[in-house]
């Protein structure tokens, strides 16, 4: 009887782990979708040199210029360019990150007086989410943002396919060195990741709850998801945003002929150099670029991130 009953316990607990996966994937899915435009804009002001400004000569000075410069020469379509890997990025990484957060929650939660550090635990499990996630779904993550990052007149990869040979056979003669390609700036991403993720989680859990307290007392409603989502995601990014600018840099080396028309190149050595040149050559400020609409991307992606999941999971929950 024993055996049988820890037999479907685990059975039960192993649905429960797949349901927070299924939620986390058709979560990013959805999420992608609606919001990969801002991305797009997002990309193109962090590899931009030139300062952004509408005093300048810079190729792109405003959120609403570049829209409409990116619409005129390359078509509406360009603001979904890089899509389908954007989209297996998004899919894997949603279902990676909820289901080994909830594991590692559910792990954390057994640590005797871990009741007292409520906030910590959220923030360890989110940010150990994170870097599972950002770990398995990296690879997509080079290979879309050098789709992004090209020029139609210098083209260097059709697609994500095309991509991936190309980058193979560039480095073929690399051997063993060749598949490091797809990890470029993978150190920067997870100092980033690391911490945002954890934030993430524990500024939602926070708002969650003050949303509770003193708006509706609703345990899992849309607008505590939508409202609560939106803060945690823009207050996150924020802090650590130079991070993210420094990757989506490390990630464009070597890439100088598909990066012809958008100005200076940059070109680095790892972390620590791309924040120093970038603050030689720019300025604090430089560490900055494009925060704005990374800003909105935040707040807008992680609201429905965690809405989307929020509202899949009840509903596994209701077929069950």
């Amino acid at each position: 009887i024993y055996i049988r009953m820890t037999m479907d316990f685990s059975q039960k607990k192993t649905k429960l782990f797949l349901d927070h996966a299924i939620a986390g994937a058709a979560s990013g899915f959805i999420t992608r979708l609606l919001c990969q435009p801002l991305d797009v804009i997002k990309i193109r002001f962090q590899l931009q040199v030139e300062p952004i400004s509408r005093y300048h000569v810079s190729k792109y000075k405003s959120i609403s210029q570049a829209v409409l410069l990116i619409l005129r020469e390359e078509g509406s379509t360009a603001l979904w360019k890089g899509h389908i890997p954007a989209q297996l990025i998004s899919i894997t990484y949603g279902m990676s990150q909820f289901y080994s957060y909830n594991v590692f929650l559910k792990m954390l939660q057994r640590v005797p007086q871990i009741e007292e550090w409520h906030h910590m635990t959220h923030f360890v499990a989110g940010a150990g989410a994170g870097c599972v996630g950002t770990i398995i779904s990296f690879p997509f993550d080079t290979m879309r943002t050098r789709l992004v990052a090209q020029s139609n007149n210098h083209r260097v990869y059709n697609g994500i396919l095309h991509s991936c040979r190309q980058v193979i056979k560039n480095l073929i003669f690399q051997l063993i060195k060749s598949p490091r390609v797809f990890f470029f700036g993978l150190l920067p991403t997870l100092l980033q990741i690391a911490p945002q993720t954890g934030l993430q989680f524990t500024f939602y859990e926070l708002f969650k709850g003050l949303y509770k307290r003193y708006i509706s007392d609703t345990d899992i409603g849309f607008h505590n998801s939508m409202l609560s989502g939106s803060a945690a995601g823009f207050v996150a990014k924020t802090i650590v945003y130079p991070f993210d600018l420094a990757k989506k840099r490390l990630q464009i080396q070597g890439f100088q002929h598909g990066r012809k028309e958008f100005g200076k190149f940059f070109q680095c050595n790892g972390l620590l150099d791309c924040l120093k040149v970038t603050v030689k050559e720019e300025g604090v400020q430089g560490l900055f670029k494009g925060l704005v609409p990374s800003q909105i991307k935040a707040a807008t992606t992680t609201a429905l991130h965690f809405t989307t999941y929020e509202q899949v999971l009840l509903l596994l929950k209701m077929l069950r």
